[in-house]
């Protein structure tokens, strides 16, 4: 890093005014966050152009096998990030570097070792994850070209933390848009124009990741990224493996119970019929766009956090915390009210089959409830990542997908049938978001001072002059 980019880089991190340095941190990655969004309904929107509710059902029932490489890639590189993030402001650069580069081989060696296991295993996962007689052709389809993008898809949701690790929101951004960007024009050309179905849309989805990975090794190789690095010298396993799967695992273990709660869902639902895994299917993502967006906010202050954190600098570390949370409460009541409104017509541009759309609407609807306040869970996640509260995280990532929501699928779906399912993950919701404020603010009394008069000043506002 040149001198003028260390300048700069501590400036965000140090002096910036709180309310513009999230922004500048926030804004690449909400934007890749955008497009990761149209991506992942890329792929239900083009297969549904096929009007094949079966096509529709694979997509969401794959979708587990999807979201374990991105929970492996969100271990390696959230935990990646928050132990670097500490490493700089604790001005250890060195360290900083090992964990990278442990990072960028563990990313490797373990994707290649699933894409070998979803590979060879197939029968078994087709079985695990519920399809059916209906469904059993396109979903293989679909994981034939998805499981060999498994270290892809895990180097380019590590890396794409830890670039933002070092104060490289953009290039963060640029790396997801490639990937994303390209998916989204091939799918069209695979799906539609070549008629490929969902096996096109597992192809786009294996180039755009390729493309991704490789963009985000281009960036952290040479001298393009000094502060962080892939060299095998740098290398090491002793002292950085337990940081960063300590609060990696909880990270990951959000998507990993993520995975399992769609098998869990998609097995229940099924004994309603196809037509309501795909109407679930097409409502999740639609829900996305008040949820995916909430948590990109979220991901973005975690460097901003830690390195307040490991510098010691409790004052601008609170008020990054309590900004943040005004913008999470403003963007989900927006996202949430938008998305409400138009949930008709965004179900029927997935699908004109009238069974599903009429179900899908009442599943958007339900899943949206939750959604202003949801951003505040997204925060405080974040947060005990950045402080190394491996404990509290881990308990927190858990609950709203895991030892909450499963549990809510078969007790409201014993008690209100269909209805009840649907409304299982906006219950979890509420539950989780409790959770978090019982886990966080306790934590927090232990670090932030009790009264500052800077609070009673600034109010995270501070306007100090540019270096």
């Amino acid at each position: 890093m040149t001198p003028q980019e260390d300048s700069q880089s501590n400036y965000l991190f140090e002096r910036m005014p709180v309310a513009k340095a999230i922004l500048i941190n926030a804004l690449p990655t909400v934007a890749g966050m955008i497009v990761i969004l149209v991506y992942n309904i890329a792929d239900t929107f083009f297969v549904g152009q096929t009007n094949d509710p079966y096509q529709v059902a694979a997509v969401s029932l794959a979708t587990p096998v999807f979201l374990l490489f991105m929970a492996t890639g969100n271990l390696i590189g959230i935990g990646g990030t928050s132990v670097i993030s500490r490493a700089f402001g604790e001005k250890k650069p060195g360290f900083a570097k090992s964990v990278s580069s442990f990072c960028f081989y563990s990313a490797w060696i373990v994707g290649i070792f699933f894409a070998a296991i979803f590979l060879l295993g197939m029968p078994y996962i087709l079985q695990a994850i519920g399809v059916s007689g209906n469904t059993i052709d396109p979903t293989r389809d679909y994981l034939l070209y998805v499981a060999p993008s498994a270290p892809f898809v895990i180097m380019s949701v590590a890396f794409g933390n830890i670039i933002r690790a070092s104060g490289k929101a953009k290039q963060a951004m640029v790396g997801m848009m490639l990937g994303a960007g390209l998916n989204i024009i091939l799918d069209p050309i695979f799906i539609v124009y070549f008629g490929m179905g969902v096996a096109g849309a597992a192809i786009a989805t294996l180039i755009g990741n390729m493309v991704s990975a490789y963009y985000f090794w281009r960036q952290v190789s040479g001298d393009r990224t000094p502060s962080l690095s892939i060299r095998w010298a740098d290398f090491r396993i002793k002292g950085v493996i337990v940081p960063v799967v300590a609060i990696g695992i909880p990270a990951a273990l959000n998507n990993i119970l993520m995975s399992t709660s769609v098998i869990v869902l998609n097995n229940v639902l099924s004994s309603y019929g196809d037509i309501a895994v795909a109407a679930m299917g097409v409502a999740t993502k639609v829900s996305m766009i008040a949820v995916l967006l909430q948590i990109g906010l979220g991901v973005s202050i975690q460097p901003l956090l830690g390195y307040n954190y490991g510098a010691k600098n409790a004052e601008r570390f609170r008020s990054i915390l309590q900004t943040t949370i005004i913008y999470a409460l403003v963007m989900g009541s927006t996202l949430t009210f938008v998305s409400w409104l138009g949930s008709g017509y965004i179900v029927n541009a997935f699908i004109e089959d009238h069974s599903v759309y009429d179900q899908g609407v009442l599943f958007v609807k339900a899943l949206l409830l939750t959604g202003p306040v949801i951003g505040i869970m997204f925060v405080y996640i974040n947060t005990l990542q950045a402080m190394g509260a491996a404990k509290e995280s881990l308990i927190l990532s858990i609950s709203r997908q895991g030892f909450i929501f499963i549990p809510m699928i078969f007790i409201l779906n014993y008690l209100f049938g269909l209805s009840g399912v649907v409304y299982a993950q906006p219950v979890a919701d509420v539950m989780s978001i409790l959770i978090s404020i019982l886990l966080v603010y306790p934590h927090l009394a232990k670090y932030l001072p009790k009264n500052s008069a800077q609070d009673q000043t600034t109010s995270g506002y501070e306007n100090q002059p540019a270096q």
